[in-house]
């Protein structure tokens, strides 16, 4: 910020001395000349400050901690990336050619997208979609529904509600390490440069930014071109926890013995928590000894070995042994 109200107020002054007065006053120029050099001064501290040995010992000294939230920082970037195996129905592809004798202007037609995410259908379908959007999702997007499929989308909506604590817990546990330096480090400094004492002391950019949640699409598009109408389905956390439990009473209407199991929710992913009071079950460490510990929910015995969602076949593990442990979905 500093930097560009210095480019700033340097091309001004610039400007301003190839036509004198047009922009500024004589008060001007002196007053921003003042916030130019203020602002040098300032960078030229910082540089002097950070390669100096006082600040080089106190990075030694937060080495460990910087490597473990990039790690945890990396680790939620892989949660994110967490993809649903969802794709419509491949139907192939044809040309279309307009070879009506009238000049036909047919503006809709541009609206026609093909990919896994959408569903080319009539104007019925489109409807029906908007009704019964899971009903219709499974429909026409191929999805089986079946114990395979059900845990399959739990394991994505683990992965998004750990990295959406994740990325909170990593941001507090930053500013925590960071206070704790206010008393070596000036207190302006502290204030006006937190992103450059974090870069700094080497942690990596937290990218704050809402996961990418993958989104279904129903489409039609009138044959004659001149009208369209869309049907978008967004799972998201909220909406795929509904859809985990729609495929769950599916699987229990059908009598499955599998789909009597417990439901991946974020009120049972809670609730494994509090059971195991927010300590790892496999290093011990706890909320209590780290205010900021990212708790992840494990199955004891993976799914790919014939595990369940089973209250007894989860646990609560920190982020450190769940990664260790490696039961992520493919990216």
């Amino acid at each position: 910020m500093l930097r560009a109200i210095l480019v700033f107020a340097v091309l001004v002054l610039i400007l301003d001395a190839a036509q004198p007065g047009f922009f500024l006053s004589s008060d001007g120029r002196v007053g921003l000349f003042l916030i130019a050099l203020a602002i040098v001064a300032w960078e030229a501290y910082l540089l002097k400050y950070f390669n100096g040995e006082k600040f080089l010992e106190i990075k030694r000294g937060l080495k460990d901690y910087t490597v473990d939230c990039n790690n945890l920082n990396r680790h939620i970037e892989e949660l994110e990336g967490t993809r649903l195996d969802i794709n419509s129905y491949d139907y192939g592809l044809g040309r279309r050619y307009d070879t009506s004798r009238y000049n036909f202007k047919r503006n809709e037609w541009a609206k026609i997208k093909r990919n896994g995410k959408v569903h080319n259908c009539s104007a019925s379908v489109c409807k029906a979609a908007n009704d019964q959007p899971f009903k219709y999702l499974c429909k026409y997007f191929d999805i089986d529904v079946s114990e395979e499929t059900l845990t399959h989308l739990e394991s994505a909506l683990n992965n998004y509600l750990a990295a959406y604590q994740g990325k909170i817990l990593l941001e507090k546990e930053r500013n925590r390490l960071m206070q704790t330096l206010t008393d070596p480090l000036p207190s302006l400094f502290y204030k006006l440069s937190r992103k450059r004492l974090a870069k700094e002391l080497g942690f990596e950019p937290v990218r704050l930014v809402d996961i990418n949640f993958q989104s279904y699409k129903f489409q039609y598009v009138s044959a004659g071109g001149n009208s369209s109408y869309e049907v978008s389905i967004v799972l998201d956390i909220e909406n795929l926890e509904k859809f985990i439990k729609y495929l769950g009473d599916m699987l229990r209407f059908r009598n499955s013995a599998k789909g009597q199991r417990a439901l991946m929710t974020p009120q049972l992913r809670e609730k494994i928590k509090r059971r195991d009071n927010n300590t790892c079950q496999q290093c011990g460490v706890s909320v209590g000894d780290e205010p900021n510990l990212l708790i992840e929910i494990d199955h004891i015995i993976p799914i790919s070995k014939g595990g369940a969602t089973t209250e007894h076949n989860l646990q609560a593990l920190c982020w450190r042994c769940n990664r260790a442990k490696g039961a992520t979905l493919p990216v």
